[in-house]
């Protein structure tokens, strides 16, 4: 059989790379994604749904998405940069937050379907591992699975601050208390638990600083000594979060003002430069020329 070069081609390439874009991008675990997406052929059409939860360096996004064909659906929505509109002004990245944040959207979920009166979770939070309990004659709890994303999920990480905030928010959330903060391989430290729902952790820290190094305390928790915010005053401050988020966990509103012609004119400009006619491209060459020769004449000057 005569020898046949193999034509490398874009076609060929392309039967070679990775199936997903996002996975080739590394954004995506479709592994993980399979299973918190695929339903009960039984179900007839109802949607699965997950926490989403995301963790940058300035904020926590959680979400409760479902899949269809179209693409994924986002049914409601909460972020950390909300929590200073319920009293919460500093640290909107720790654990504490992370609790306030899955409250947050556990209520706000819940308000939006009608659930938030037949089922309030747990008031008073006391680190105890907390599941709903289905009520008699009514609608059965609000059931997600939680998506951790690219995220590790390891024991006392921030995404089960989330967790912990929505299970006692009233959401249903498949979990156990294995990857709470004062696990010990055996049993879990609910005061521990509590210490960090309430910023505890934050409160100790800052009295270390306090003692060890007053400059580092200074440097690091300059916003909280300009709001004359101390470590005794943190459990007042997310209790008192946590009570506002259960009176009203709806999204502020903001008023939209109709774009007038001129708005228009400047967005359009923004994004779309005018095109140049040919007087306008000609003096434009000229002006380049000119710069060159100015250029090259300090140049021969120097």
């Amino acid at each position: 059989m005569p020898f046949v070069k193999q034509v490398k081609n874009k076609a060929y390439y392309k039967r070679y790379q990775t199936k997903y874009r996002r996975r080739r991008e590394g954004k995506t675990d479709y592994y993980a994604r399979k299973r918190l997406v695929t339903q009960a052929k039984n179900k007839y059409n109802s949607p699965k749904y997950r926490l989403v939860v995301r963790i940058t360096n300035k904020d926590i996004i959680t979400q409760i998405v479902y899949a269809k064909l179209q693409g994924d659906v986002v049914l409601a929505a909460a972020y950390a940069h909300e929590l200073p509109r319920f009293g919460i002004k500093h640290g909107l990245t720790n654990w504490a937050a992370a609790y306030a944040t899955g409250l947050l959207l556990a209520r706000r979920v819940l308000n939006k379907l009608g659930l938030d009166s037949k089922y309030e979770g747990q008031t008073e939070p006391d680190g105890e591992k907390y599941e709903v309990e289905d009520i008699d004659d009514g609608p059965r709890p609000f059931t997600a699975f939680l998506d951790t994303g690219l995220r590790r999920s390891t024991t006392g990480s921030r995404i089960f601050g989330v967790l912990k905030g929505a299970a006692d928010g009233g959401l249903r959330v498949p979990h156990s208390e294995s990857r709470f903060p004062g696990w010990d391989g055996k049993e879990l430290d609910a005061e521990l638990v509590r210490n960090y729902i309430f910023g505890r952790h934050v409160a100790d820290y800052m009295e270390y600083l306090q003692e060890e190094d007053d400059e580092a305390y200074k440097r690091q928790f300059a916003s909280f000594i300009e709001d004359e915010i101390e470590g005794d005053d943190l459990e007042d401050i997310y209790s008192g979060a946590h009570a506002k988020i259960r009176e009203d966990p709806s999204p502020e509103k903001k008023e939209r003002k109709p774009m007038t012609a001129e708005d228009k004119k400047k967005q359009h400009g923004k994004y779309f430069k005018t095109r140049l006619n040919l007087k306008q491209r000609r003096d434009r060459v000229k002006q380049k020329k000119d710069a060159f020769l100015r250029k090259l004449g300090q140049e021969a000057d120097e």
